[in-house]
């Protein structure tokens, strides 16, 4: 059986590839930087493949499924994504349309293409990939975090329909806090803590995803966070976020 992981080229996709390739999977290395793909694959040996594609562009979602549909694909996991700090009123709206069609629409399109083909099988798994942002309103990444509260909410609904249809395909969500991964680069912040491994929670989510759990909170303390949210008042929640996003900049 083979997985596809989109942003595969660093941080948790590289990692999870890993992992996978260490439990006998083979791997389809998905992502913009042909070095890094190039590179990894090498480590990864011949179990792993690579094709250097920008998932943010929905034609080339559909090219990608259409160059793997006839192969033995069993685990897709939308892994790509971006992050944009600033306040919505500043912030580039070229750079927020960008970061919606890599966080939003490449999970809708390649999730839509790939569950078809595994509900007719009737097994596979999905794995896709939000963040603690989901649960909570964003102030100070407003954008970011609305895009993975789509991708919880898209998630969870798809499971219960598989559910009520009773298929054997597995769909979740993996929802981290802060990992130590080039993420914060990108989005030109620094977290006021410790990001988890990135291999660490690389193992949790596959581990977890071949056990159907539906919503994967690594870290005793985001699933305390993840509690708490759901109690306490929002505009609670949108003032702790805001400060919180502020100590980053």
């Amino acid at each position: 059986m083979k997985a596809v992981i989109t942003g595969a080229s660093s941080g948790l996709g590289a990692d999870m590839a890993r992992v996978l390739i260490d439990e006998g999977y083979e791997v389809v290395l998905v992502a913009r930087r042909k070095t890094k793909l190039e590179k990894l694959q090498k480590e990864l040996g011949d179990k792993a493949s690579y094709i250097v594609m920008d998932v943010s562009s929905t034609y080339n979602c559909m090219e990608l499924y259409n160059s793997l549909k006839k192969e033995d694909v069993g685990i897709l996991i939308n892994c790509a994504g971006f992050g944009l700090y600033g306040d919505f009123v500043d912030s580039n709206i070229d750079k927020e349309l960008d970061m919606i069609d890599l966080n939003v629409k490449s999970v809708q399109t390649l999730t839509k293409l790939f569950l078809k083909d595994f509900v007719k099988k009737d097994r596979g798994y999905i794995l896709n990939v939000a963040s603690m942002a989901g649960f909570m309103p964003g102030p100070g990444m407003a954008t970011y975090y609305a895009s993975k509260a789509y991708v919880l909410s898209f998630t969870e609904a798809i499971y219960e329909e598989l559910k009520k249809s009773d298929s054997n395909v597995s769909v979740s969500c993996l929802c981290p806090g802060p990992v130590d991964t080039n993420f914060n680069k990108v989005a030109k912040v620094e977290f006021g803590v410790k990001g988890l491994n990135s291999m660490d929670v690389a193992r949790y989510a596959i581990n977890k995803m071949f056990n159907e759990k539906l919503i994967i909170i690594p870290s005793f303390r985001m699933k305390l966070i993840h509690i708490l949210v759901k109690v306490l008042p929002v505009k609670l929640v949108m003032r702790f976020v805001y400060n919180f996003q502020k100590s980053k900049s």
